[in-house]
């Protein structure tokens, strides 16, 4: 499944990185501490997070995630939509709670 794939059946919102949405996918991770996804996501995973900082682009571009997914209706703030584009991370967005937003992707991924 690709970036733009996830975008169309969760209908999520597109912040920035719209070039960037034929990542392919391989799996996700769900973390609000950044220590953690540092240790343990993995390179094309799909980063769950209620985070709207700098910080999570720098930790998604270090391990190459495909997309960051803003939960809880969270919109980044201008740094970090700015480092998203240097960065070339794309950074999407959802109303849903974070549980339903990964059980959906979980589902999407495991078909």
């Amino acid at each position: 499944m690709t970036v733009k794939d996830l975008v169309e059946k969760l209908n999520l919102t597109v912040f920035c990185g719209e070039d960037k949405l034929d990542r392919e996918i391989k799996g996700g991770y769900v973390s609000d501490l950044l220590s953690d996804v540092m240790g343990f996501a993995q390179e094309g995973h799909v980063w769950v997070t209620l985070q709207t900082h700098t910080n999570v682009i720098a930790i998604a571009s270090l391990k190459e995630l495909a997309c960051v997914v803003l939960v809880k209706g969270n919109k980044p703030d201008e740094g970090m939509l700015e480092q998203a584009r240097d960065e070339e991370i794309p950074v999407l967005g959802t109303d849903a709670q974070t549980f339903e937003t990964a059980g959906k992707i979980y589902q999407l991924l495991n078909a």
